[in-house]
């Protein structure tokens, strides 16, 4: 069953915090690592594993490796795949028609079915006790109703799964509120994060349609396209959320939004 949903940064910061707003994001994230204690697998979105242009990708690989942090900093650690649960999200939604691909390397299993992690998957997965996990990236083209439907798919599969599932979305927000960081200054970035956590402290996530392509793209967000997904989820297994924050430590927004049944 699913039993829960967070949305969770990956920005390096949570990691080691230096002003109170940050400090609460990294206090929320440990409260989601307990309350995810008892669950019995993860199935985590993320926008930094492999890039496609135009589908989303299910990974298969049997063991998945810490390969690549980010600014330097490396969390060390292997993970095992859900197969058996990958498979069952593959195989629904290619029977929905979703331009889903399902991802291996190396061998097609055992030693030597192995797969690489980065700083979008390693981050959330450094707050939470180590459980097999399914690793799905999806693609900034795909259509937006596909994005939701594939949220559909997605819950109504972990709904109908034996074990405890927490669906894990990765996420950092505008990527523009520093003229001096990497990708200069839009004031969009700030406008779409605080409209961010509006929808979602307001349970009105069916607005990110309203926004338009080129509001995105001002934006800068990495955030956008899970967010979709994990719309669709919800449109199916309606959940209350527990907890909310936002902060912006340096030139990206990121936040934590945690859902229960």
């Amino acid at each position: 069953m699913l039993a829960g949903i967070a949305m969770m940064p990956h920005g390096n910061d949570v990691l080691a915090p230096k002003d109170e707003e940050t400090k609460r994001l990294a206090e929320l994230l440990r409260g989601i690592g307990k309350e995810f204690s008892g669950l019995d697998a993860y199935v985590l979105v993320t926008p930094h594993n492999l890039r496609m242009s135009d589908h989303i990708g299910v990974v298969f690989a049997e063991h998945l490796i810490s390969w690549l942090g980010f600014d330097g900093v490396e969390l060390p650690g292997e993970y095992e795949t859900d197969r058996e649960l990958a498979g069952r999200i593959y195989t629904n939604a290619k029977n929905a028609k979703i331009p889903v691909v399902d991802i291996n390397f190396g061998a097609l299993s055992g030693e030597y079915s192995r797969f690489p992690l980065s700083w979008g998957e390693l981050i959330p997965l450094h707050f939470l006790e180590k459980r097999p996990l399914v690793v799905v990236t999806p693609a900034r083209k795909v259509p937006r109703e596909t994005l939701i439907r594939f949220g559909e798919i997605l819950a109504k599969t972990l709904e109908g799964y034996y074990k405890k599932v927490g669906l894990i979305i990765s996420a950092d927000h505008g990527h523009a509120h520093d003229p001096n960081g990497p990708y200069g200054y839009a004031p969009e970035s700030k406008e779409y994060d605080e409209l961010v956590m509006e929808l979602i402290n307001e349970n009105r996530l069916e607005g990110l349609l309203n926004l338009s392509e080129e509001f995105i793209e001002r934006a800068k967000p990495d955030s956008y396209w899970q967010l979709l997904i994990m719309h669709g989820a919800l449109r199916v297994i309606p959940m209350e959320l527990k907890a909310s924050a936002y902060a912006c430590p340096s030139y990206f927004g990121m936040a934590v939004a945690y859902y229960t049944r």
